[in-house]
């Protein structure tokens, strides 16, 4: 599950994200390309970078015109008429960060705990326990499911021996939704808006990856054909669903 880290933005983050950046970029930004791939075997995945998408300004409503006018002369409407206000840019529904617990996607009949995943030795994400058939791993120096910004939950098609956890993933469509419980006793409820395979090679890092000013996550697994020479899958899977 795919693909190189991001270029750090030039708008400063908040201090969480300063610290979460500046371990980041130690652990990932001398590599030039790595590649976050999770396969049959478990293999390694490479994290995001923790970047941060600046949001967009307000709309900034012009000023009144006022044209000259004489002693005699009305004055005009735009003279009178008391200026608007800029609108405010729409709130973002979201939590505050809190470690998810457990994954409930009932269309797919998925009920699985998580596990951190972390970066190991080889500098790529570490994969979910390859035998282990109901269990998913999210990027835990990212964001929390339900806080703002891009979650990333992986799991396995199958094992060795039997289908597994997100062997069912491609059946979820836009509209569909799913929760995650949370380690305070909350629960973060998603609805998918988009879906689409990848190609390992050619994995659209900013797409996936990219941070957000809303409460998104992205449910990742392998796709497409198993190439037995490579001992892994041609594509990734990508679930793109918001909080609501």
């Amino acid at each position: 599950m795919a693909a190189s880290p991001l270029a750090p933005a030039d708008n400063e983050p908040p201090p969480r994200r300063r610290r979460l950046r500046a371990a980041m970029t130690a652990l990932f930004w001398g590599a030039a390309a790595l590649v976050l791939a999770v396969s049959l075997l478990g293999g390694g995945a490479e994290p995001p970078a923790d970047n941060h998408v600046p949001h967009a300004p307000p709309a900034v409503s012009a000023e009144n015109s006022v044209a000259p006018r004489s002693e005699k002369s009305a004055p005009s409407p735009a003279a009178t008429a008391p200026s608007r206000p800029a609108p405010s840019a729409p709130a973002h529904k979201s939590m505050p960060r809190s470690a998810p617990v457990r994954l409930l996607v009932p269309k797919i009949a998925v009920d699985a705990p998580f596990t951190d995943l972390e970066v190991g030795a080889s500098g790529q994400l570490q994969a979910p326990p390859p035998d282990d058939t109901n269990l998913v791993g999210w990027f835990a120096k990212g964001a929390s499911p339900g806080e703002p910004g891009t979650a990333v939950v992986a799991g396995h098609v199958d094992t060795k021996t039997s289908p597994a956890v997100f062997a069912r993933l491609s059946e979820l469509k836009k509209g569909d939704r799913f929760r995650v419980v949370r380690k305070d006793g909350s629960k973060a409820v998603f609805q998918v808006y988009d879906k689409d395979y990848f190609d390992k090679d050619d994995f659209p890092d900013d797409r996936v990856y990219a941070d957000t000013p809303d409460a998104q996550i992205r449910l990742i697994t392998c796709a497409g054909m198993y190439d037995r020479a490579a001992k892994d899958y041609t594509e990734n899977l990508v679930i793109f669903a918001r909080l609501v």
